[in-house]
Protein backbone atom coordinates (compact mmCIF):
# COMPACT_ATOMS: atom_id res chain seq x y z
CA UNK A 1 0.00 0.00 0.00
CA UNK A 2 1.02 3.53 -0.67
CA UNK A 3 1.16 5.62 2.49
CA UNK A 4 -1.07 8.72 2.58
CA UNK A 5 0.81 11.90 3.24
CA UNK A 6 -0.79 14.56 5.35
CA UNK A 7 0.95 17.59 3.96
CA UNK A 8 -0.56 21.00 4.41
CA UNK A 9 -0.99 22.92 1.21
CA UNK A 10 0.61 26.29 0.94
CA UNK A 11 -1.51 29.33 0.17
CA UNK A 12 -0.08 29.66 -3.34
CA UNK A 13 -0.83 26.01 -4.19
CA UNK A 14 -4.40 26.44 -2.95
CA UNK A 15 -4.95 29.62 -4.99
CA UNK A 16 -3.45 28.00 -8.10
CA UNK A 17 -5.68 24.98 -7.61
CA UNK A 18 -8.75 27.19 -7.26
CA UNK A 19 -7.76 29.20 -10.31
CA UNK A 20 -7.46 25.95 -12.28
CA UNK A 21 -10.96 24.86 -11.18
CA UNK A 22 -12.30 28.30 -12.10
CA UNK A 23 -10.74 28.28 -15.57
CA UNK A 24 -12.18 24.85 -16.28
CA UNK A 25 -15.65 25.93 -15.18
CA UNK A 26 -15.52 29.25 -17.07
CA UNK A 27 -14.38 27.48 -20.22
CA UNK A 28 -17.24 25.00 -20.05
CA UNK A 29 -20.20 27.11 -18.84
CA UNK A 30 -19.51 30.90 -19.13
CA UNK A 31 -21.05 31.60 -15.69
CA UNK A 32 -21.86 34.74 -13.76
CA UNK A 33 -19.60 35.76 -10.89
CA UNK A 34 -22.03 34.41 -8.28
CA UNK A 35 -22.38 31.06 -10.05
CA UNK A 36 -18.60 30.66 -10.17
CA UNK A 37 -18.28 31.64 -6.51
CA UNK A 38 -20.88 29.02 -5.51
CA UNK A 39 -19.19 26.37 -7.63
CA UNK A 40 -15.75 27.06 -6.14
CA UNK A 41 -17.10 27.10 -2.62
CA UNK A 42 -18.85 23.74 -3.06
CA UNK A 43 -15.89 22.23 -4.86
CA UNK A 44 -13.29 23.36 -2.35
CA UNK A 45 -15.36 22.52 0.73
CA UNK A 46 -15.85 19.01 -0.68
CA UNK A 47 -12.16 18.55 -1.47
CA UNK A 48 -10.57 20.20 1.53
CA UNK A 49 -10.16 18.81 4.98
CA UNK A 50 -12.71 19.60 7.64
CA UNK A 51 -10.40 21.90 9.58
CA UNK A 52 -10.44 24.65 6.95
CA UNK A 53 -12.82 27.40 7.79
CA UNK A 54 -15.44 28.71 5.41
CA UNK A 55 -14.31 32.30 6.03
CA UNK A 56 -10.77 31.50 4.87
CA UNK A 57 -12.05 29.72 1.78
CA UNK A 58 -14.27 32.72 0.96
CA UNK A 59 -11.26 35.04 1.12
CA UNK A 60 -9.31 32.83 -1.27
CA UNK A 61 -12.27 32.60 -3.64
CA UNK A 62 -12.61 36.40 -3.65
CA UNK A 63 -8.93 36.69 -4.61
CA UNK A 64 -9.41 34.30 -7.54
CA UNK A 65 -12.66 35.99 -8.65
CA UNK A 66 -11.16 39.48 -8.58
CA UNK A 67 -8.23 38.20 -10.64
CA UNK A 68 -10.59 36.62 -13.20
CA UNK A 69 -12.69 39.77 -13.34
CA UNK A 70 -9.62 41.95 -13.81
CA UNK A 71 -8.48 39.74 -16.70
CA UNK A 72 -12.02 39.81 -18.18
CA UNK A 73 -12.70 36.09 -17.93
CA UNK A 74 -15.96 36.80 -16.12
CA UNK A 75 -18.12 39.86 -16.71
CA UNK A 76 -21.60 40.12 -15.19
CA UNK A 77 -22.69 42.94 -17.51
CA UNK A 78 -21.86 40.90 -20.60
CA UNK A 79 -23.46 37.83 -19.01
CA UNK A 80 -26.73 39.66 -18.35
CA UNK A 81 -26.89 41.13 -21.86
CA UNK A 82 -26.15 37.85 -23.62
CA UNK A 83 -28.58 35.81 -21.47
CA UNK A 84 -31.30 38.41 -21.92
CA UNK A 85 -30.78 38.45 -25.68
CA UNK A 86 -31.11 34.68 -25.95
CA UNK A 87 -34.17 34.68 -23.67
CA UNK A 88 -35.85 37.38 -25.78
CA UNK A 89 -35.27 35.29 -28.88
CA UNK A 90 -36.95 32.34 -27.16
CA UNK A 91 -40.00 34.44 -26.23
CA UNK A 92 -39.51 35.07 -22.51
CA UNK A 93 -41.14 38.07 -20.84
CA UNK A 94 -39.15 40.91 -19.31
CA UNK A 95 -40.31 39.82 -15.84
CA UNK A 96 -39.01 36.31 -16.41
CA UNK A 97 -35.68 37.65 -17.70
CA UNK A 98 -35.36 39.99 -14.71
CA UNK A 99 -36.11 37.20 -12.20
CA UNK A 100 -33.74 34.78 -13.94
CA UNK A 101 -30.86 37.25 -13.77
CA UNK A 102 -31.63 38.07 -10.13
CA UNK A 103 -31.47 34.35 -9.39
CA UNK A 104 -28.04 34.15 -10.98
CA UNK A 105 -26.70 36.83 -8.65
CA UNK A 106 -26.36 39.64 -11.20
CA UNK A 107 -26.16 43.21 -9.89
CA UNK A 108 -29.51 45.07 -10.06
CA UNK A 109 -27.90 47.94 -11.96
CA UNK A 110 -26.77 45.59 -14.73
CA UNK A 111 -30.25 44.04 -14.87
CA UNK A 112 -31.93 47.45 -15.09
CA UNK A 113 -29.55 48.49 -17.87
CA UNK A 114 -30.19 45.28 -19.78
CA UNK A 115 -33.98 45.56 -19.50
CA UNK A 116 -33.87 49.23 -20.54
CA UNK A 117 -31.76 48.29 -23.55
CA UNK A 118 -34.35 45.69 -24.58
CA UNK A 119 -37.14 48.25 -24.17
CA UNK A 120 -35.22 50.78 -26.31
CA UNK A 121 -34.87 48.25 -29.12
CA UNK A 122 -38.54 47.27 -28.99
CA UNK A 123 -41.05 49.29 -27.01
CA UNK A 124 -43.60 46.46 -26.79
CA UNK A 125 -41.28 43.47 -26.34
CA UNK A 126 -43.62 41.57 -24.01
CA UNK A 127 -46.37 41.59 -26.63
CA UNK A 128 -44.15 40.01 -29.27
CA UNK A 129 -42.74 37.53 -26.77
CA UNK A 130 -46.29 36.51 -25.83
CA UNK A 131 -47.04 36.00 -29.52
CA UNK A 132 -44.01 33.71 -29.78
CA UNK A 133 -45.22 31.72 -26.75
CA UNK A 134 -48.68 31.38 -28.32
CA UNK A 135 -47.16 30.04 -31.51
CA UNK A 136 -44.82 27.69 -29.67
CA UNK A 137 -47.47 26.30 -27.29
CA UNK A 138 -50.33 26.55 -29.83
CA UNK A 139 -52.51 28.55 -27.50
CA UNK A 140 -54.71 31.62 -27.81
CA UNK A 141 -54.84 32.89 -31.38
CA UNK A 142 -52.94 29.80 -32.59
CA UNK A 143 -55.83 27.53 -31.52
CA UNK A 144 -58.70 26.66 -33.84
CA UNK A 145 -61.55 29.18 -33.50
CA UNK A 146 -63.91 26.57 -31.99
CA UNK A 147 -61.63 25.94 -28.99
CA UNK A 148 -60.48 29.50 -28.21
CA UNK A 149 -63.30 30.42 -25.85
CA UNK A 150 -63.19 26.99 -24.24
CA UNK A 151 -59.48 27.26 -23.34
CA UNK A 152 -59.35 31.06 -22.76
CA UNK A 153 -58.81 30.84 -19.00
CA UNK A 154 -56.19 28.10 -19.35
CA UNK A 155 -54.28 30.08 -21.97
CA UNK A 156 -54.34 33.30 -19.93
CA UNK A 157 -52.96 31.43 -16.93
CA UNK A 158 -50.19 29.87 -19.05
CA UNK A 159 -49.14 33.34 -20.19
CA UNK A 160 -49.24 34.56 -16.57
CA UNK A 161 -46.98 31.70 -15.49
CA UNK A 162 -44.55 32.81 -18.18
CA UNK A 163 -44.35 36.28 -16.62
CA UNK A 164 -46.73 38.30 -18.77
CA UNK A 165 -49.06 40.81 -17.12
CA UNK A 166 -52.84 40.59 -17.54
CA UNK A 167 -53.13 43.48 -20.01
CA UNK A 168 -50.55 42.00 -22.36
CA UNK A 169 -52.08 38.53 -22.08
CA UNK A 170 -55.58 39.85 -22.78
CA UNK A 171 -54.31 41.90 -25.73
CA UNK A 172 -52.68 38.80 -27.25
CA UNK A 173 -55.66 36.54 -26.56
CA UNK A 174 -58.06 38.96 -28.28
CA UNK A 175 -56.12 39.06 -31.57
CA UNK A 176 -57.89 37.66 -34.60
CA UNK A 177 -56.40 34.63 -36.35
CA UNK A 178 -55.43 36.50 -39.56
CA UNK A 179 -53.71 39.31 -37.59
CA UNK A 180 -51.83 36.69 -35.58
CA UNK A 181 -50.58 35.04 -38.79
CA UNK A 182 -49.41 38.42 -40.14
CA UNK A 183 -47.46 39.13 -36.95
CA UNK A 184 -45.91 35.65 -36.98
CA UNK A 185 -44.74 36.19 -40.57
CA UNK A 186 -43.05 39.44 -39.49
CA UNK A 187 -41.25 37.73 -36.60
Amino acid sequence: MIPIRNRKKTLQVTVDEMRSFAFTYVEKYAPSKQQLKTYLLKKYMKLSASETRKKDVNKLIEIVLSDLEKNKFINDKFYSESKAKSMVQRGHSLNKIRNYLLGKGINKDFIAGTVNKIKENNRDQDFFSAIKICKKKRIGPARPEDNRTLFYKKDISLLARNGFDFETSKKVMDIEKNEFLKIINLL
